[in-house]
């Protein structure tokens, strides 16, 4: 079973404590990373968090809301080693695992309602890397980091 560390940012709280509830409830290992009250905080310290474990902990996944899942996606993808891919529907939360092997799912409390964000959940949790043909795309996407 993955181990899924996970952080938002004071617009997400909710949706956070409700994923987390909803993973451990399928027997996931969840690493809450904050934060833990509803004041007001800044996205990229939350998400550096969950990157940096994410990176450490190899074949982990990484969890991140926002209002839109962008902000967090954005300052996701400056870690070195993360694949961040902001979601809002199933079809692109299970592309971005088999295609991509994103490691960390971004989406937005104020964007999607507590089911829909399950769902992706769900498709990115389960879905596995097909690799192959995909995997040129990604060591290419890795050696972008190195420039």
């Amino acid at each position: 079973m993955k181990k899924i560390y996970i952080a938002c940012d004071h617009a997400a709280l909710h949706m956070k404590n409700d994923i987390i509830g909803y993973l451990n409830g399928k027997g996931y290992d969840v690493d809450d990373l904050g934060p833990y009250t509803p004041d007001s905080v800044d996205y990229p310290e939350y998400a550096q968090k969950v990157c940096n474990e994410v990176v450490k902990d190899k074949g982990s996944l990484g969890m991140l809301i926002c209002g839109t899942g962008i902000g967090m996606s954005i300052a996701a993808n400056k870690i070195k080693g993360i694949r961040a891919a902001a979601v809002s529907e199933v079809f692109s939360a299970t592309m971005t695992r088999k295609h991509n092997d994103a490691n960390v799912l971004c989406f937005g409390a104020r964007v999607i309602g507590i089911e829909t964000a399950k769902m992706l959940v769900d498709a990115f949790i389960e879905t596995e890397y097909e690799g192959q043909r995909h995997q040129r795309r990604v060591d290419m996407i890795t050696k972008l980091e190195e420039n």
